[in-house]
């Protein structure tokens, strides 16, 4: 379940457009139970950090239609979805939803490129953003992300 869908089910079900951080945790921990508090003031932040909400005049916004997500019958979403996403799930996603495909099929694609045209010898990192430019994704905000994703794996062989 994606962190979209926790934050459209706050605004949908409290039926506000506008939401205080105490209601939204009220929400997410104690009326639906589905954390504990402080994992819900991480979720309230990580989904600021990844733009699905803006704090404006001391309330948070969405900024998306939560409208216009699907909720599932009897939703409930794990704890997974307050760990941060590699920037390579972050890109390939976004490739996977500018293709029209899932994710699986990208990751495929992905690995052939590093296997049939690289010989094994093409990190990760750079297969991702190969196919980036074959789907003609914007890569920007994921090239530093990626880079110093590069350098903590390059860090940890040689320590």
């Amino acid at each position: 379940m994606s962190l979209r869908t926790v934050v459209a089910a706050a605004f949908r079900h409290l039926r506000k457009e506008r939401l205080q951080k105490v209601e939204f945790i009220y929400y997410i921990a104690i009326d639906r139970k589905w954390m504990n508090k402080e994992e819900a003031t991480l979720l309230l932040e990580r989904a600021r950090e990844e733009g699905l909400l803006l704090f404006q005049g001391g309330v948070y916004i969405p900024a998306f239609s939560p409208g216009e997500v699907e909720i599932p019958l009897g939703f409930k979403p794990s704890t997974s979805i307050l760990r941060k996403e590699d920037p390579i799930e972050r890109l390939v996603s976004s490739i996977a939803a500018r293709a029209g495909t899932d994710q699986r099929a990208m990751y495929a694609e992905m690995n052939r490129i590093i296997h049939d045209h690289f010989d094994d010898r093409l990190l990760p990192e750079a297969a991702v953003m190969i196919l980036a430019r074959r789907y003609q994704v914007d890569t920007e905000g994921y090239r530093e992300e990626l880079m110093s994703s590069l350098i903590q794996k390059s860090a940890k062989k040689t320590a």
